[in-house]
């Protein structure tokens, strides 16, 4: 059947059937590699100071920099003006962790997006965490920033266990009334960062890091296939095989399991100090050391100690 009688009978306009997709350009796909290279490293670091590590190796803009990063879904984690004020109509619900003694398995679960770059492109990875162990229970990948990959993300965690409380940032997938209706639907608390306050879901955010400095930064994905069986191995390998340092170099499966069959188990938790990396911490009683970041200190990162039992 012709091009043109099938446009008609489906009432669609011709002209967009014969437009071919133009690929990023070798340019944008090094600028987008260098800004998420960067970020990684130090996520507290806006357009400003990304565009001056640019401009030590190309002529760049901020504003080409501020595209860049709202495509790739980046933004600073310290506060800007008038972060505190929410898009009116979206539904915000209050952050539910501070000072919270997070005891157990699928007490907390955390959410988040981030950029996965390939060799001529890019993906975006959502992926579920379970604080008290650092247990990926489900990820999924996508070409683009679309709703349905952090659903089925989320339905897939839901099918292995319910949480006390999900956190996530406010970004318009975790406040899209598909997302929110479906953990209310499943009777879980739902808890939401301060804007321009990343450290809140500090857990999730170093899950990047790590995924990010020892998996995707040592191979370059041919294609969304190669960086999904990529992935696969390693998230496999993060949750069964590697010791986690702030677990008392158990693996995140092992404590997943291990205090959900024993109760009164308690997972060792980072404790964040300035200026001095997170440290193994082993509980001898049913008791939990959460250090809260603190964001509100500008470009400082400070800690709150809490002792809770």
């Amino acid at each position: 059947m012709p091009l043109t009688t099938q446009a008609a009978l489906l009432s669609l306009n011709r002209s967009g059937l014969y437009y071919q997709p133009v690929p990023p350009s070798p340019e944008e796909l090094y600028i987008k590699r260098r800004i998420d290279e960067i970020y990684t490293a130090r996520p507290f670091y806006g357009s400003r100071k990304i565009l001056v590590e640019l401009r030590k190796e190309m002529v760049i803009n901020r504003k080409a920099v501020q595209r860049h990063m709202g495509e790739m879904g980046l933004a600073a984690i310290v506060p800007g003006p008038h972060l505190s004020q929410p898009a009116p109509e979206h539904r915000v619900f209050p952050y539910l962790l501070r000072g919270l003694a997070i005891t157990a398995p699928n007490h907390v679960w955390g959410i988040d997006i981030t950029y996965i770059r390939l060799r001529a492109g890019w993906l975006y990875l959502v992926a579920v965490l379970d604080w008290f162990s650092r247990y990926v229970l489900s990820w999924e990948l996508d070409q683009t920033l679309e709703m349905p990959f952090v659903l089925s993300a989320m339905q897939r965690a839901l099918t292995v266990a319910t949480p006390t409380i999900c956190n996530s940032d406010q970004g318009s997938h975790f406040t899209s009334p598909h997302y929110l209706d479906r953990l209310q639907a499943a009777q879980v608390q739902i808890s939401m960062d301060g804007r321009g306050r990343a450290l809140d879901n500090i857990f999730t955010e170093r899950l990047w890091r790590t995924v990010k400095y020892e998996e995707v930064y040592l191979h370059e994905y041919d294609s969304p296939r190669e960086a999904r069986q990529g992935l696969a191995s390693y998230f496999q390998f993060y949750n069964q095989e590697r010791p986690h340092q702030a677990l008392a170099y158990r693996t995140p499966a092992e404590v997943y399991v291990a205090a959900q069959a024993c109760p009164t188990a308690t997972s060792a938790v980072d404790m964040w100090t300035t200026g001095t990396p997170p440290v193994a911490h082993i509980s001898t009683a049913a008791t939990t050391t959460v250090f809260i970041p603190d964001s509100t200190k500008g470009n400082r990162t400070l800690a709150q100690p809490i002792f809770v039992s």
